[in-house]
């Protein structure tokens, strides 16, 4: 759900927001980041403890790389994306034009890792469930 999140947000909101006059997409990208915000964290965070069930449960590592892939998504937005979605919210409508836009397109770009982070979640979990009930230790052998 955190990927297919992301990945609406990449493929049709980011680019029906670009296609707005300064103002008013900076206006929407800032309506819409704090509930998006909310949303993608808790799903990371529940995918991450998922992926955390499913090792305890199976002992495959695959499940805890993607718990770890998902949750590196946290610290990833906390790190890097926060200083610039702090920018964007300290900017008043007045203060719209180039310099907005193209922080919203370097928020974008930065929104594309965590897209990314979730797709090579995805991809472990995945192969994961391939595995069927292997063990780590069973595929040693």
């Amino acid at each position: 759900m955190f990927a297919g999140a992301a990945f609406y947000i990449l493929v049709a909101e980011q680019p029906a927001r670009l296609a707005l006059a300064d103002a008013p997409l900076l206006r929407h990208w800032q309506e819409s980041y704090p509930r998006a915000a909310r949303m993608q964290a808790g799903l990371a965070v529940l995918a991450s403890l998922v992926g955390v069930l499913a090792f305890w449960r199976m002992r495959h590592p695959l499940w805890l790389a993607g718990a770890a892939l998902m949750l590196a998504n946290l610290p990833f937005t906390l790190i890097v994306i926060a200083p610039v979605n702090d920018a964007l919210l300290a900017l008043g409508p007045e203060q719209a034009g180039a310099a907005s836009r193209a922080l919203i397109e370097r928020w974008a770009a930065l929104h594309a890792v965590r897209a990314g982070l979730s797709v090579l979640a995805i991809a472990a979990f995945a192969l994961a469930i391939a595995r069927g009930g292997e063990s780590h230790s069973a595929l040693r052998k």
